[in-house]
């Protein structure tokens, strides 16, 4: 495999919702990755080596700035106000953080059995308290998968309502667990079809440094996702 010319990556985007459902291919996911980070355009440098060093476990106000960083608009707390994420975050730690796959373990090495205990982790962060108590809400769906990618970001896949809706026609605790082992299953299938190990992939697309889980990601919300606003 080679790299490919911002033409042809531009061309070979073409991919619907139905193609989603089936692994991209390594070529099908590098212009996926172009087209998400705006290099099949000609005009955006290459990223520079990026950090994805997990989030910390003991830090909720880390994960609460993290979190919105990625458009999530969860209130914080004003000072003097209640804080309702950071003990919720502190107990839902307590519970399930030893039961997250280990810290450098990679998506395409998620063994079933890894995977077994994330649906209910999963469903436990989505009931998480956010807000305040004017104002309370529960974490959600969507910046509950996002904080697991966080926490683990070379194996566990974020999603939002569109992906999930058109992949699994549902945002529950089976829906994640279903979506964990179809982006594991596409992530062995792109390593093989490139043949070459993630760090060498990312490389190769012009994005050094960004896992496999966040490429994966990318190719859904470009099929799916984007899909939804044209």
């Amino acid at each position: 495999m080679t790299p490919q010319s911002p033409s042809a990556v531009t061309d070979m985007v073409s991919v619907t919702a139905d193609d989603v459902r089936s692994a991209p291919t390594a070529r099908s996911l590098g212009a996926a990755v172009a087209t998400f980070l705006g290099l099949d355009a000609g005009t955006s440098a290459p990223p520079a080596p990026a950090s994805y060093a997990p989030l910390a476990h003991d830090d909720p106000a880390a994960a609460l700035k993290w979190l919105n960083s990625w458009g999530c608009r969860i209130r914080y707390p004003r000072p003097g106000e209640p804080d309702l994420f950071a003990p919720a975050l502190h107990e839902w730690t307590a519970r399930w953080y030893e039961l997250l796959p280990g810290p450098g373990t990679r998506l395409g090495e998620l063994t079933d059995d890894d995977i077994a205990p994330l649906g209910e982790c999963y469903a436990d962060l989505c009931a998480l308290a956010a807000g305040t108590p004017d104002r309370p809400r529960t974490l959600g769906a969507t910046a509950a998968s996002k904080l697991l990618h966080g926490l683990r970001p070379y194996s566990l896949v974020p999603w939002d309502e569109a992906i999930a809706r058109k992949l699994h026609g549902a945002r529950d605790a089976a829906a994640y667990l279903a979506h964990q082992r179809l982006n594991r299953d596409w992530a062995r299938h792109v390593l093989a079809d490139s043949g070459l190990d993630e760090e060498a992939l990312a490389n190769l697309y012009g994005c050094p440094g960004r896992p496999l889980s966040k490429m994966l990601d990318d190719y859904a919300y470009l099929t799916l996702t984007r899909s939804d606003t044209r």
